[in-house]
């Protein structure tokens, strides 16, 4: 019912009623489920390496070959949504997800996993687009959108933090299968609301445009290219051949696929998303900011289990302070948002977040939590959360609701090549130190701690690029007030 009443009202739709929050708590549970979904497996590899006997070159897969799919397919996922409808999207990806999850759960093979990990990776590449721009079109313009939409980027740092945790207390109890067993009813119930509260968008077939498969091939295949680049030069090195062809042949496929779009008529990419004023700063501001953030969550991590020898549930506790501080963050930046804009939202964010991450790289080997880590972590939170409400509101200011999935897509790959690009950097970083170091005679967990520290060193400094490259993008703000209204009331009113 209330899906067939939110057809009718096109864009009229509010945050404060009943159908508003359902559809925001519907969609960003979408969120939630991908981005925990990165986070809680990570704590979980020691688990699965024991279990499955994986090799610790081939561990990495199960954690970046979800990477790999999620980046590569997202600006393919993202068109589909414009062209075929968000809904079907959401559920397709999600169908795919939820299978996914359930054979890494079941399986006993290293080489199932993996490839369960490849499959899921698609499955979130179609399903997280099509969430966002499902919530960029649905809620009224101005106060009621952009609130809605720092929810969503509030969720995105809330969720990592959290999943680090999830993962601890799972992996610790009932086992590492059930990482992946929680997914499947999530995804239904999912599914089952969504059929219930979201409008079926397919457009119809005299407004559909022609699907660009040239350029799918061609962009799939670049950024499939490039994360995987990013993901193996910390294993194989930087001056590999290996690395040097993944990287080159991603350039040149992405060269072929602009050019390719520049000449089709119906392109995947059309040039106006790309000039939506500040759009394009936006996301890179988003790229390198994550890049940033997760060396804190990644070289955190390993500082308090290696160095400091917390158990997976002890260092994922230690998180928890980070998602209280997302989601205070997160609502005040929405309400900064309509004073001061985007712009310096995001820019003094980057510059807090970074110090908060210096700080943890200043931290003794044998530090503290409560003295050491955690005001590290409370100032960190502070800043990034913001950062990411802020990212996420001026991403989607101005995009026109045909090209919402689209820009979603963009939003979301910018997150995933991010994550992909620090790791890729970061690692070579620590590696480096850690080898100089033994190299000059100081002990293993001498040099790893140095080789933590210093990576997570360079991670501030990553968001003071963001910061610089915020000053680029638009300054959106909302001027309109927010009206009391019943939205299901204001459906029946032709």
């Amino acid at each position: 019912m209330w899906a067939a009443l939110g057809q009718e009202s096109g864009r009229r739709l509010v945050l404060r009623s009943r159908l508003g929050v359902a559809i925001l708590v519907l969609l960003c549970t979408v969120q939630f489920l991908d981005i925990t979904d990165s986070a809680i497996v990570n704590v979980a590899l020691p688990s699965i390496q024991h279990s499955l006997h994986f090799t610790q070159q081939n561990l990495q897969w199960v954690a970046s070959g979800y990477i790999l799919t999620y980046g590569g397919f997202l600006l393919l996922g993202g068109r589909l949504g414009d062209l075929l409808g968000r809904r079907r999207m959401l559920f397709a990806g999600l169908v795919v997800f939820a299978s996914a999850s359930l054979t890494a759960g079941l399986t006993d093979s290293a080489g199932l996993l993996i490839a369960a990990r490849l499959v899921q990776g698609i499955g979130a590449a179609f399903m997280a687009p099509a969430a966002l721009s499902e919530l960029t079109t649905s809620f009224r313009e101005g106060k009621d959108r952009d609130t809605t939409l720092g929810v969503w980027g509030g969720i995105s740092g809330v969720a990592a933090a959290a999943g680090v945790f999830l993962g601890g207390v799972i992996s610790q109890g009932p086992g590492w299968r059930w990482v992946f067993f929680v997914n499947p009813p999530i995804c239904v119930a999912v599914i089952a609301c969504a059929v219930m509260l979201l409008a079926d968008d397919r457009p119809s077939r005299t407004g559909r445009a022609a699907f660009d498969s040239q350029g799918a091939v061609l962009v799939t295949g670049g950024m499939l290219l490039l994360v995987y680049g990013l993901v193996r030069a910390p294993v194989v090195g930087w001056g590999s051949l290996s690395t040097v062809l993944c990287l080159g042949g991603s350039a040149a496929l992405l060269v072929a696929f602009a050019l390719n779009e520049a000449r089709t008529r119906d392109p995947l990419v059309p040039a106006a998303v790309l000039r939506v004023k500040g759009l394009v700063a936006a996301d890179l501001t988003q790229l390198i900011a994550f890049a940033g953030f997760f060396s804190l969550l990644f070289y955190a991590t390993l500082y308090m289990q290696e160095i400091l020898h917390y158990s997976p549930i002890r260092a994922g506790a230690a998180y928890l302070p980070i998602t209280a501080g997302f989601a205070v963050a997160g609502g005040v930046a929405s309400q900064l948002i309509t004073r001061v804009g985007t712009r310096w939202v995001m820019v003094v964010g980057c510059l807090l977040a970074g110090v908060g991450i210096y700080y943890v790289s200043r931290v003794p080997m044998h530090g503290s939590y409560v003295g050491d880590l955690l005001p590290g972590f409370l100032v960190m939170s502070l800043g990034a959360g913001p950062v990411f409400v802020a990212v996420t509101a001026a991403a989607n200011a101005g995009v026109p609701p045909d090209k919402a999935g689209l820009a979603a897509a963009l939003l979301n790959s910018s997150q995933q090549v991010g994550s992909a690009f620090g790791l890729a950097i970061l690692s070579a970083v620590a590696i480096t130190r850690t080898n100089d170091l033994i190299a000059a005679g100081a002990s293993t967990a001498v040099a790893a701690d140095s080789g933590y520290h210093r990576a997570l060193f360079i991670g501030a400094i990553l968001m003071a690029v963001a910061a610089l490259i915020a000053l680029r993008t638009g300054n959106t703000r909302t001027r309109a007030p927010l009206v009391m209204v019943d939205a299901e009331a204001s459906y029946r009113v032709k």
